[in-house]
């Protein structure tokens, strides 16, 4: 059986706000959370549009838990200059 490659993502919102998480798929989290449904972010809820701002390849869980939790920490602006680093 082979581990599933896990990947961090933000999603800007309709607000400009920018919400962090992690995924093995990336086109079907961002649909449960347009979608506003009960596995969608309670954050997201109501703050749409929702687009894709970034995304990257971490690892395992373990990795991508401990990479969204460093990630979360950093400033509006370093968040900012990641996605432009990215686009």
């Amino acid at each position: 059986m082979t581990e599933s490659i896990w990947k961090l993502y933000m999603i800007r919102c309709g607000n400009g706000h920018l919400y962090t998480g992690v995924t093995t798929d990336i086109e079907r989290r961002l649909k449960e959370h347009q979608g506003g449904g009960v596995k969608a972010a309670k954050f997201l809820r109501g703050k749409g549009p929702l687009s894709l701002a970034y995304s990257e390849n971490v690892g395992n869980r373990s990795e991508a838990l401990k990479r969204e939790i460093a990630v979360k920490k950093l400033s509006r602006q370093r968040k900012l200059l990641m996605i432009a680093a990215n686009s």
